[in-house]
């Protein structure tokens, strides 16, 4: 039977933990309460002054910063932060942070019996971030669907926004630093006790191989004292938020392509590749990187083939985005785009998805792509029928609407919400109960597609110069012009495109 052993906190208050080792990391192993309500994490290694600083002030000043404002239980879901600092008995330095939610343990575990012995261990976002350990080994109960990976990508970024915002970079973010749940659309960032505050606290690694930024691996030769050593910071994490969504969508890596630099010595063609001569795979102009899809196992395709799945099938924000991050911004850290970017491209591109016709395809959504024959990129089932999209539009300064850039795509049963009429309600952490219902939404009734009112009290048909009273549904015509509040400076203005395939 296991003992029970104490731990004291800074303050003196004694914690107890059950003496067996229940997990261990690269620095620390880990022990559940009698309760197992929280685990204490002691480092392996003798710590510096400094990390006990540190330490003390991401539970402390950090954790108030972001937990104790209003909306801070929000975080709650999206951070597995740290809540104590404690020493045991002999002198180890250790954390006490809450378990993980349920939610974040697998419930069936692997194919076949599971016979990679993974129920009930943690989700790690590497589960799904590869071909063949998301469908090759796992329940198709726990896979998810492409839905799935953008709902997880926005809250991936919406957690990295919040941390850089608050000053503080997490300087390992990587698919082992983020539990995943695509059966139920969470995720939540761990390991934050090598939070990274610029100009005062170090990071005390350089990071995880794939999610090195360039110039991380570029200078990793020099001194961590030489001023041109590159060390992780909000820009590194950019990198390796960028090279996140584009794994958990593509099941691929960006850069990890067929280009050889050192034929002789593996490590330096390692570091050329991931470093100074870093290339995109699907680099529009230098294709010499390109993964050769006949050279890849079965279990790896269609993912691995670039010219059937481009990153282009994301749509046209987050297209854009990659290619910032990627190509402009791969070796050129200002111009990487900020994780505030990738939250409202993820958002919108949502707004853009269709159900394939296939009930069979594995991925069950895809972008639609405003073509004369759009289809499934993933099965290559073809869109048949009536599709309405709405074109929305705003009026910023008592003239003319102006496009907003941002498009509804409409499927039966889609919702439409507050933030698609009120461009000035952003769908995000601070949104409000209210604000979270959904105001109408679209069915095909009778060979037409309607919108039917429920909470647009100002809902005007522009096209016929009339109200449209809630509980009205709305035919929605080729031309179809919806106001969505009375006064014009206020709500958005959506015109209808009718796309029949």
């Amino acid at each position: 039977m296991s003992r029970i052993l104490q731990a004291r906190t800074i303050d003196h208050r004694i914690i107890e933990y059950v003496d067996k080792v229940c997990g261990s990391g690269g620095m620390k192993d880990m022990y559940f309460t009698p309760d197992k309500k929280n685990v204490l994490l002691f480092f392996r290694d003798e710590q510096t002054v400094q990390t006990l600083e540190r330490l003390q002030l991401i539970v402390g000043r950090y954790r108030e910063r972001i937990f104790n404002q209003e909306g801070g239980d929000y975080w709650q879901q999206l951070f597995r932060w740290p809540v104590e600092v404690v020493e045991d008995m002999d002198g180890r330095l250790g954390i006490v942070e809450p378990v993980y939610q349920e939610h974040f343990f697998f419930k069936y575990g692997s194919i076949n019996n599971d016979f990679l012995d993974i129920k009930g261990h943690e989700k790690e976002g590497k589960w799904f971030a590869s071909p063949t350990n998301r469908y090759k080994y796992l329940d198709p109960r726990e896979r998810g669907d492409w839905l799935s990976y953008l709902r997880i990508g926005i809250l991936i970024s919406r957690a990295v926004r919040r941390l850089h915002a608050a000053g503080l970079a997490h300087s390992d973010l990587s698919y082992k630093n983020v539990l995943v749940d695509p059966e139920g659309g969470h995720a939540c960032i761990v390991d934050i006790d090598g939070l990274v505050v610029p100009g005062k606290f170090p990071p005390d690694v350089a990071g995880t191989p794939d999610f090195f930024a360039p110039e991380v691996v570029k200078t990793a030769h020099l001194s961590k004292t030489d001023p041109e050593r590159k060390l992780p910071s909000i820009h590194t994490d950019r990198h390796a938020l960028a090279v996140l969504i584009y794994m958990y969508l593509f099941l691929r890596h960006p850069l990890r392509g067929d280009k050889v630099h050192d034929v002789d010595d593996p490590q330096r063609d390692e570091d050329l590749s991931m470093g100074i001569n870093a290339l995109f795979v699907e680099h529009a102009e230098d294709k010499s990187n390109r993964i050769d899809s006949s050279q890849v196992k079965e279990a790896e395709l269609p993912w691995k083939n670039t010219e059937k799945l481009p990153y282009k099938v994301a749509g046209p924000y987050l297209s854009a985005l990659f290619e910032r991050a990627f190509i402009a911004g791969l070796h050129e850290p200002t111009l990487r785009p900020t994780a505030d970017e990738w939250e409202s491209a993820l958002v919108k591109t949502v707004d853009l998805i269709q159900p394939c016709l296939n009930s069979s395809c594995q991925q069950k959504w895809y972008v639609f792509d405003n073509s004369t024959a759009p289809k499934c990129p993933f099965c290559g089932t073809p869109f048949k029928g009536q599709l309405p999209i709405l074109n929305l539009y705003s009026n910023l300064h008592g003239g003319s609407f102006k496009p907003d850039n941002h498009r509804l795509m409409v499927y039966s049963g889609q919702s439409l919400f507050k933030w698609h009429i009120d461009r000035k309600v952003i769908p995000n952490e601070r949104l409000t109960a209210a604000d979270k219902q959904r105001v109408g939404y679209f069915i095909f009734h009778d060979n037409q597609w309607l919108l039917v009112n429920e909470r647009m009290p100002s809902l005007f048909h522009v096209t016929e110069n009339r109200a449209a009273a809630i509980g009205e549904a709305v035919p929605l015509l080729e031309g179809t012009q919806l106001l969505f509040a009375k006064e014009q400076e206020e709500g958005r203005l959506a015109a209808v495109q009718l796309v029949t395939v």
